[in-house]
């Protein structure tokens, strides 16, 4: 599943520094949790007969045979579930998943010799755990099959998962209903009773009951339909292969399609509603590369006949890998050649490469329980840029990799962190899981890896892990096994299960210490929080190295006694051949050839560490920067912005070196490095927008504006050259127009004006769009034209542009408005709600608005959105992480102290105050040296 950032960011931003949109994006944050603890008493009162949340193991399913017939005018749906079970103990309770479903039968089928008997079973029910207990007349025999019976119904949805009801309104104006299924975590017990835990894989075979006017999709292809009474109809798809309850899928609507065909023989279609099926070309030729890729990448073919992607109106991720019929979000899936950007098709072809990832990772091999979720989330995140980088090169989107990195070190260095593997038990545990260090920390830690081993080694590795676990259930330790029996390609083999360098290798890529460890190695990255940071100090050819636990506040700072393996990487002003040197225990030191000016550790940003020069380390490297900064990548530049600005915050390094480091972007024209700059940069006059430090606050943005002048000036306003230079200029022109720089603002404001006459029907370069609509949202006629546009944009890439510069109108009243017409859910849709309530959070005229809705509207809050829900904690985030003062602080923890059992212990309550304690520290320290720095006369330069 495609989830957190990438769920609230709209395509044409997932690849940009948060800080840039609007500068208005932060980190979003694990997510939240509650439990709840209740004695094991079922609904009817009688005790109940299991107290565990997990569901026992000597009940096993096998074969499930689903029946639905939803009704799209009254809402409702009914089902029979017929689930093929067999015990491995003798039991007369069969305990599995319901959640809101009204059962009304339940049977045991067996046969004995030629004879199929039917016994009826007493139905408990145990809502907290969202279990329910069949009991039988006598017990089930051991190794013999049953067939459970069980006749329900309940109600579609409301809300964005399980089975739930989505609407879209046609060119004409009409409303139109579809039904669709989101089942990952714990959601397919909604639609109908089952084991609803990874481990308990099975076949199913749906059947799906409709009107004539609709179609049926499911995981598998259609077999048959058959006329069941007048009106209605019931569609049999094929049994579908093993699998996990969360992957099944099906949806019932009026969608259009389109197809072809992979090379070997598997139908890709692209499903959307009727008038918006002319944008699903690009999705449809990007998965047919991508899954050609994966089958030959993988040396396992593709295990079924067709794979569907299926466009979503109402959707709360950004997609979901359910086997066959991957769901997505409208603007995840579909690509506006007219309107769309260069950012808009590299969001669809990362999104697009991630689920197809998961028919590998995920749902042929599924974590054994969602403890190791990254299993899945990690892998298929790293996967896209592998994937990505070969089928789509022109993208280029190694470049963006190591910004995921980033993004998650800054939740990560955080104590309310946790490790990648977390033991979690309830659905709010696991919901909290969906989160950065499952998706982008395990991608960075398995890029590391393969940086490591080499990409051939990896590729083996994971090649036989797939082979191995095909249709089984996995732990973090067995894809470490599968890849201890790979070494890396550097002159090292196997001896005694261990990776051994070869004493006579001639190898220059050197692992220096003997006998790695996979296995141990990479529980240093899974089973601890947190990353290390490692402290560099050269004494003549000496290069001393010592490792600790990094955190932000220097009082956080006290010894944890974690340790790591670090397999670090350097070059230096004498040799750019990359060295590498495994560090393993908590001090060593490496001698180099010869006396160097320079070094420079975590080449190209492939290890997930920061990095600080002691003595005149960054002195010498802030040198280099400024008189010949190509000598480095521009990887290895953006890194060093990243790591000296970590440096500020536990003190080991002065704001103003920092600062001082940030001038030569004035020569930057790399994307990455700009980027990170001014994602290090622009947070710091956020911090001071809710502290009302106006003059400092505007010296700094005016600095800012200096610095980049002569690269914004160089932007032109059109859609020409390669993806990133077109990212670029998206961003620049938005920033100079945000900032009132007023030849953007004034090129700008003609763009808009011609728009608006030609009432919107004027084709604008898409990748200024959003500078263009930023200043034209900013007079009231302006803003009331976008929404009305908004309104009738069959363009979700246009909607997506336009959303965003409503939420940056400096208009309280309008703001306000937004809020309010949002959250109902009819012309704004309630997936945008929380991206909506971010934004004008982080806005500094709407921030105080946010805050006073979230509190306001809590017990409606959660109500549409669960608590433990990635867009709970996005709003809670969005609302408060930019407070910088202890009166908003007290106002937040008091707050949130008063909810009790309606989110006062969230995961995500712990992070925001936390953050905002660090705010005010940072501010405290750095404030009056950063009002004295803009005074300097280096600054007179720029």
């Amino acid at each position: 599943m495609i989830s957190l950032s990438i769920r609230w960011a709209p395509a044409t931003m997932l690849f940009l520094p948060s800080s840039l949109l609007i500068l208005l994006t932060v980190s979003t944050p694990s997510s939240c949790q509650s439990s709840d603890m209740m004695s094991p008493k079922a609904s009817n009162g009688t005790p109940f007969p299991w107290e565990k949340m997990r569901l026992p193991e000597h009940i096993i399913p096998v074969y499930y045979d689903l029946l639905i017939h939803a009704n799209l005018t009254t809402l409702t749906f009914e089902g029979t579930t017929e689930i093929e079970i067999t015990a491995s103990q003798p039991t007369s309770t069969i305990i599995l998943h319901s959640h809101l479903l009204q059962i009304s039968k339940a049977t045991l089928k067996t046969r004995v010799g030629e004879r199929l008997s039917a016994e009826p079973l007493r139905v408990l029910e145990y809502p907290p755990h969202e279990q329910i207990a069949l009991l039988a007349p006598e017990p089930l025999a051991v190794g013999i099959p049953y067939t459970v019976v069980i006749d329900y119904a309940g109600h579609l949805s409301e809300h964005l998962n399980g089975f739930y009801k989505s609407t879209y309104r046609t060119k004409e104006g009409e409303v139109r209903v579809l039904a669709s299924t989101h089942f990952e975590p714990t959601a397919a017990r909604t639609a109908f009773p089952c084991f609803d835990e990874p481990a308990f894989k099975a076949n199913f075979s749906v059947k799906i009951r409709r009107e004539p006017r609709h179609l049926a999709i499911s995981n598998m292809p259609l077999v048959k339909s058959v006329t069941v009474a007048e009106g209605l109809i019931e569609d049999h798809f094929d049994v579908t292969v093993k699998m996990s309850t969360y992957l099944v899928a099906f949806i019932i609507s009026d969608f259009k399609s389109i197809s072809k065909m992979t090379k070997s023989g598997v139908k890709v279609s692209v499903y959307s509603v009727p008038d918006k099926i002319h944008q699903a070309d690009y999705a449809l030729d990007t998965a047919v590369t991508l899954l050609e890729f994966y089958e030959d990448y993988f040396s396992i073919p593709y295990p079924l006949p067709k794979q569907d992607l299926a466009a979503i109106p109402d959707f709360e991720s950004g997609a979901m890998e359910n086997w066959g019929l991957t769901t997505y979000r409208e603007s995840s899936l579909l690509f506006d050649i007219e309107k769309s950007s260069a950012a808009d098709q590299l969001g669809v072809t990362m999104i697009v490469s991630h689920e197809l990832a998961h028919q590998w990772f995920g749902n042929l091999v599924t974590m054994q329980w969602w403890n190791d979720l990254w299993l899945n989330e990690g892998f298929a995140k790293f996967m896209e840029f592998v994937s990505v980088s070969v089928t789509h090169p022109e993208l280029k989107v190694d470049d963006y990799f190591f910004g995921k990195c980033f993004n998650v070190m800054e939740v990560d260095a955080l104590n309310s962190s946790h490790p990648i593997s977390t033991a979690v038990e309830d659905p709010a545990q696991i919901r909290e899981m969906f989160d950065e260090v499952s998706y982008e920390k395990g991608a960075c830690i398995l890029n590391m890896l393969r940086d490591y081993l080499g990409a051939d080694a990896f590729k083996s590795g994971i090649v036989q892990y797939l082979q191995k676990y095909s249709y089984r259930n996995t732990r973090n330790e067995d894809l470490w096994d599968r890849m201890a029996s790979i070494c890396p390609t550097d002159g090292t083999e196997r001896m005694d299960g261990f990776c051994s360098r070869d004493p006579h290798s001639s190898s220059t890529s050197h692992w220096r210490q003997e006998g790695l460890d996979v296995k141990t190695m990479m529980n240093t990255w899974t089973l601890q929080k947190g990353f290390p940071l490692i402290t560099v100090t050269v004494r003549g050819k000496n290069v001393h190295m010592r490792q600790e636990h990094y955190r932000k506040a220097p009082e956080d700072a006290s010894e944890t006694g974690y340790l790591w393996h670090v397999p670090l990487t350097f070059i230096t002003s004498k040799s750019d051949s990359v060295q590498r040197f495994l560090l393993k225990t908590k001090t060593d030191v490496l001698i180099l050839p010869e006396e160097v000016e320079w070094i420079k550790f975590n080449v190209g940003m492939n290890g997930y560490y920061i990095v600080h020069y002691e003595d005149d380390g960054w002195d010498s490297l802030t040198g280099l920067l400024k008189g010949a900064h190509t000598t480095i990548s521009s990887n290895d530049r953006a890194s060093l912005i990243n790591n000296a600005f970590q440096l500020v915050s536990n003190g080991k390094l002065s704001i103003e070196k920092a600062l001082d480091l940030t001038l030569y972007l004035k020569r930057e024209t790399e994307i990455m490095p700009v980027f990170q700059g001014l994602n290090e940069l622009i947070p710091m006059y956020k911090l001071m927008e809710k502290r009302d430090m106006n003059e400092v606050e505007n010296q700094f943005k005016a600095f800012l504006l200096r610095l980049l002048r002569d690269l914004i000036d160089s932007q032109t306003w059109t859609d020409e050259g390669s993806v990133s230079q077109r990212m670029l200029r998206s961003q620049l022109l938005l920033l100079g127009c945000v900032r009132k720089y007023q030849p953007c603002v004034r090129r700008a404001e003609a763009y808009f004006r011609e728009w608006k006459e030609a009432d919107g029907n004027l084709s604008l370069p898409s990748d200024v769009t959003l500078a263009v609509f930023a200043v034209g949202v900013q007079n009231p006629e302006g803003w009331d034209f976008l929404y009305r546009k908004y309104q009738s944009s069959l363009s979700t890439s246009e909607k997506e542009k336009i959303e965003f510069a409503l939420c940056i109108s400096q208009d309280e009243d309008k703001l306000q408005w937004l809020l309010n017409e949002s959250f109902k859910g009819d012309v704004i849709k309630i997936q945008e709600f929380p991206h909506i309530l971010g934004a004008v959070g982080r806005n500094p005229v709407g921030y105080r608005l946010a805050w006073q809705f979230l509190r306001e509207n809590w017990d409606k809050l959660i109500q549409k959105f669960e608590l433990g829900s990635p867009s709970l904690t996005y709003m809670v985030i969005g609302t408060t992480s930019q407070f910088s003062t202890r009166a908003r602080l007290e106002e937040v923890k008091e707050f949130f102290s008063s909810l009790k059992e309606k989110g006062s212990q969230l995961r995500c309550v712990q992070q925001t105050i936390e953050t905002i304690g660090e705010n005010i520290r940072w501010m405290d320290k750095n404030f009056e040296k950063i009002r004295v720095w803009l005074q300097s006369e280096k600054l007179e330069l720029l």
